[in-house]
């Protein structure tokens, strides 16, 4: 039998990392750890997430797709994907700013790393003041252009730089040249791959108090050199009522404010839903049972569900793919 399923979290040390994952998002992380990511959802090969509820507890995110396969994922997409989860979700502490990267587009990765790529939307839960992104270009940049800059040490130089708040949303398209800044707490909702190349460090050094490695050479060809685009995908949330934030052909994010009761009819979409709690206290009931959700916690509800009810108050972002 099938429910909403929630996950053991995956922590990842990392060198921008801090402990706001614990203190603001109720997480379990280790003490005096700079933890960096919470991996909610994972279908990474070697970070596979485990059950954390219900009578599946302690069985992996591939054996239940190995074992429910379209009933749990939806059928196209277990067609399509096969046993890989196809959309991987984490909670980002950056305590320091992250490098500043680009991932390969799907043709790329799979030509280079048998992999997808990595297509990726940010979501910022808190934000300190001053704080910023780092996406795309701020002006049309050639390719020679780029590699000057990263010569030169100049690279940020030619980036978008936003400040931003709580509530906003940002679109990473493979290809973009991009950076989070520090002070940001971020839900991101990505493609399932953990493929990235890093292009400039702001100087920092690793714990071994060398550079750390850059991929220069690999991501001149992974960037897109095309015009700027407007990433910024922000929508207000309506009180009860799902609000598209974007769809692409990997998953659909949606935010939902919710005080009382909100009734979601999946009757046509055959696909798995996840819920993502950014604030408050709230019910997740399917036909097969329910979950609490506070905020910090993820849920996978799976395909077979066909109307959901959720029940509280809060706010969260629905996932899913179209």
């Amino acid at each position: 039998m099938l429910y909403p399923l929630k996950f053991k979290p995956l922590y990842k040390e990392r060198i921008w990392g801090g402990q706001r994952l614990a203190s603001a998002m109720g997480k379990k992380v280790p003490e005096g750890v700079k933890i960096g990511e919470s991996w909610e959802i994972s279908g990474v090969e070697g970070d596979v997430s485990v059950v954390a509820n219900g009578c599946l507890k302690g069985n992996d995110l591939q054996e239940l797709i190995e074992v429910y396969m379209g009933d749990l994922v939806g059928e196209k997409i277990y067609d399509r994907y096969g046993l890989e989860f196809p959309v991987l979700i984490k909670l980002i502490d950056a305590e320091d700013v992250l490098s500043i990267q680009v991932h390969p587009d799907d043709r790329l990765a799979e030509e280079r790393h048998h992999s997808y790529g990595k297509t990726e939307m940010w979501y910022v839960i808190a934000a300190e003041p001053g704080a910023s992104l780092y996406v795309g270009f701020n002006r049309q940049v050639t390719r020679q252009e780029y590699l000057d800059a990263v010569a030169a040490g100049t690279l940020p130089s030619l980036l978008n730089k936003v400040e931003v708040k709580a509530g906003d949303a940002y679109f990473i398209p493979a290809g973009t040249v991009h950076a989070i800044g520090k002070g940001l707490l971020i839900a991101e909702i990505q493609q399932t791959s953990d493929i990235t190349y890093r292009v400039d460090d702001w100087g920092r050094v690793g714990a071994d108090g060398k550079p750390r490695e850059l991929h220069t050479e690999l991501a001149v060809d992974a960037i897109d050199f095309g015009a700027p685009q407007n990433y910024d995908v922000t929508s207000a949330p309506v009180l009860n009522t799902p609000v598209q934030i974007k769809e692409c052909p990997y998953f659909t994010t949606n935010v939902i404010q919710i005080h009382g009761m909100v009734e979601r009819d999946f009757t046509r979409l055959d696909s798995f839903v996840i819920y993502i709690c950014l604030g408050g206290e709230l019910q997740v009931r399917g036909a097969e049972g329910s979950t609490s959700l506070v905020r910090g916690e993820t849920t996978l509800v799976p395909a077979e569900e066909e109307e959901i009810v959720l029940e509280g108050q809060g706010t969260v972002l629905e996932v899913y793919i179209r």
